[in-house]
């Protein structure tokens, strides 16, 4: 068997860092094609807009595996039509990339925004309802990746994960909200309590993800990447708190004065992270089932271990801040 090269499109940002990471320290080498450059500089990359017609000068073995993690996913954040022209365009141009040099293996990044927003739990098997335009382009995107699939079902290989909120160093989203807020006593429950939030640890993520690529038959898998059982806020809140010996959040806000302060607050400032619709996911189960993933890979980390390796990686213990 030929060499066998890992390409990631969309590999400049957070989960591409911690999969370039992970596949050099198997001293194995990594391409990242992005529009922007990596955080990890010593990586072989190339500029790539994958809404565009994909070439390039690294000449790709039939062996090689791509990793499609390109995508515009923050929401909200974005105008519409950005989710569409960047995941579907992104889809199709990545699928043309691999048919035309042979390409047998892809593994796409999905989310689990393509289940819908609403509280009963979700497996693999739940009919995705996605009810915002980052979903349903993402939806739309698992389809492209299985017409690919399907025009060579006995010899292509397609891996589809949907993770939950992921978090780790260099994340800056909920979780790295979440554990500063904690660490300046500035965060109240939203509304309740026991709010599910499925996630999963960056580093145990790219360790999956990689195993699936050596372990998956050809066909298409598709798995739910997130500890089973979800926790829920309080339950994050709780092992944050321990592990960074901080005072334990207590106090809960009712979710219409929350929504009041929100719209006043974004209304001057425009901050995304206060958008009034952001809010409103904050008090929404994500209940996400990882029965799945869990009863067939092992996960290193966890949810207590990850929070853990996390602030030691960052040095949150000196600092008492998450960048």
């Amino acid at each position: 068997m030929s060499k066998i090269n890992y390409l990631l499109f969309g590999g400049s940002g957070f989960i591409g860092h911690h999969l370039t990471n992970l596949i050099k320290e198997k001293e194995l080498i990594p391409y990242v094609f992005d529009i922007e450059e990596p955080i990890t500089k010593d990586s072989f990359f190339e500029t790539v807009d994958v809404r565009e017609d994909i070439k390039t000068t690294y000449q790709p073995f039939k062996n090689d595996i791509i990793f499609n993690l390109a995508a515009v996913h923050r929401t909200p954040g974005h105008p519409s039509n950005e989710y569409f022209e960047t995941n579907l365009l992104g889809a199709e141009n990545v699928c043309n990339y691999a048919s035309k040099h042979k390409i047998s293996t892809i593994v796409f990044t999905s989310s689990i925004a393509t289940y819908g927003t609403y509280e009963a739990q979700k497996s693999e098997d739940t009919i995705p309802r996605p009810d915002i335009p980052y979903g349903i382009s993402k939806l739309t995107a698992e389809y492209i990746h299985k017409l690919w699939q399907q025009e060579d079902p006995e010899n292509r290989r397609l891996i589809i994960v949907r993770p939950g909120v992921v978090f780790g160093e260099f994340e800056k989203g909920n979780f790295t909200r979440l554990i500063n807020s904690i660490s300046k006593n500035r965060f109240f429950y939203p509304g309740r309590k026991d709010t599910i939030k499925a996630c999963i640890y960056v580093k145990d993520l790219v360790n999956i993800v990689f195993q699936m690529t050596e372990k998956e038959k050809d066909g298409v898998s598709t798995y739910n990447l997130t500890y089973q059982p979800a926790p829920s806020i309080k339950k994050i809140c709780t092992v944050i708190s321990n592990n960074g010996k901080l005072f334990a959040p207590k106090i809960k806000l009712p979710s219409v004065v929350l929504l009041i302060i929100s719209k006043m607050i974004y209304s001057i400032t425009k901050k995304e992270s206060i958008h009034p619709d952001r809010v409103k996911k904050l008090m929404i189960s994500n209940n996400i089932n990882g029965t799945k993933l869990n009863s067939r890979y092992t996960l290193k980390y966890g949810l207590e271990s990850g929070i853990s390796d996390w602030m030691k990686d960052t040095g949150f213990k000196e600092k008492k801040v998450i960048y």
